[in-house]
């Protein structure tokens, strides 16, 4: 493995990793405001129990997506200092009030795990509003600067090749920003309300079908069930943009060689650079035609456009995005099912079909994220500020990467061991109290 190579899987292996932390602390302050809002409007003690537990759940997860983010930080500087010395004066803003959204975040997470029972009931629940609009700041925040990677623009390029010029609240509101931060805010959103809804439908597979177990569920599939269809929209929205501003990222997605009127969607299949087609895809014809533009005679450029040194990888970036879209568009089932269920059909919830679904949908969630980042960053490649900075020209001149790399992912891996045991250990913990008497499980 190249250095280079080594820095680009210990950057994509840091980013896989932190993003799963990242999704639950945009997420989880909305399920705890909504089972802590029934509380203080119904009274019923149930709500209470699962606002404290998911508290303690969220504490876990916001620790171990601070310390993975903190090393992203350090990655960046280090791996990449020629992108930092070319792109800092641009989007350093985003960044820096990235870092004041995240210790609010964390101020107000601390007042909230700290005052229960000794906030009153409501100032409570309003110290929750802070941790939910933190988190989608940050979230804004770092999708503006990797947005402008995708879409760059707030500076010019003198004759010399140097940065002058610059905007950077143009550059912060660049044309992929809208589009990228709410199909990522939306899916944090959903994948969060699946995962919750998922460790409920597991308990209740095991038997454990009291009340509290039943409104965990009804909260996560919920959350999920409501805004699915909305992230699909925010779906589409994003192919428009991607039409638009790059091309090639679309053609690469597709695995469209040729450039083609009437252009079909081809979903699955492996794309051959030799044979320049997509071997064993389904075609459906028109539909990536009338998707792009909305008319389905339109034309839409093939990769044969660009050189071939600019392409990115086509095996990687259409098997990345046909797992995203066929994932989430299946993701919409359990959703639908369970809302229509919880108005006519209430013992479709309790169903072990119904509950295996949920169980498996948390995984699915989360495999959408990971591909969909998958298809954004390596479908920009090889730049890593699209069309005006290689990845190449923005590596360090340091040596010795692939140990680090080893180094590394054992943090990781490490850090996803003890924050699984701590979990699990918590939810044990508390189903012994139950055991006790200490605790009540059911009504």
């Amino acid at each position: 493995m190249s250095e280079l190579m080594a820095a680009r899987a210990q950057m994509g292996s840091s980013l896989a990793f932190h993003i799963i932390f990242a999704v639950l602390g945009i997420g989880m302050p909305l399920v705890l405001l909504i089972a802590e809002g029934l509380w203080l409007r119904t009274g019923r003690d149930v709500y209470y129990r699962l606002a404290r537990t998911w508290s303690r759940a969220f504490a876990v997860t916001f620790a171990i997506g601070a310390v993975s983010g903190t090393m992203l930080s350090f990655e960046i500087g280090l791996l990449w200092p020629r992108f930092m010395e070319f792109a800092g004066g641009i989007i350093g803003m985003p960044f820096s009030l990235e870092g004041f959204a995240f210790f609010i975040e964390g101020i107000f997470l601390s007042i909230y795990l700290y005052g229960w029972g000794r906030l009153s009931a409501r100032a409570h629940f309003l110290c929750g509003f802070p941790l939910l609009l933190g988190g989608f700041a940050s979230t804004f925040f770092i999708i503006a600067a990797n947005s402008w990677m995708n879409t760059p623009q707030g500076f010019v390029l003198n004759a010399a090749g140097e940065v002058v010029d610059v905007d950077p609240i143009a550059a912060m509101f660049n044309p992929a920003l809208f589009t990228q931060y709410t199909h990522m805010l939306f899916a944090a959103l959903v994948t969060t309300g699946f995962s919750v809804a998922a460790v409920y439908a597991w308990g209740m597979l095991k038997g454990r079908r009291d009340e509290y177990h039943r409104k965990g569920l009804a909260i996560g599939l919920a959350v999920a069930g409501i805004l699915m269809p909305v992230q699909l929209v925010t779906g589409d929205l994003i192919a428009v943009q991607v039409t638009q501003n790059q091309p090639l990222k679309l053609a690469t997605m597709e695995g469209l060689f040729q450039t083609t009127a009437g252009a079909p969607m081809t979903l699955f299949g492996i794309p051959d650079e030799e044979t320049r087609t997509v071997k064993g895809g389904i075609e459906i014809p028109y539909l990536l035609s009338l998707l792009a533009y909305n008319d389905p005679t339109a034309t839409v450029q093939g990769m044969e456009e660009w050189p071939e040194e600019d392409w990115p990888n086509p095996v990687l970036v259409h098997l990345a995005y046909d797992t995203m879209i066929t994932l989430g568009s299946a993701l919409l089932l359990p959703g639908l099912v369970g809302l229509y269920a919880w108005r006519r059909r209430p013992h479709w919830l309790g169903s072990r079909p119904f509950l295996w679904g949920l169980v498996a949908s948390a995984p699915a969630a989360f495999i959408c994220v990971e591909t969909g980042w998958i298809t954004t960053e390596s479908g920009r490649q090889p730049w890593v500020v699209y069309e005006v900075l290689r990845t190449e020209d923005s590596f360090t001149t340091a040596t010795g990467i692939l140990p680090w790399f080893v180094v590394f992912s054992g943090v990781y891996i490490l850090l996803a061991v003890l924050g699984s045991l701590i979990l699990i250990r918590m939810a044990r913990r508390r189903r012994a109290r139950i055991a006790a008497g200490l605790e009540v499980a059911g009504d």
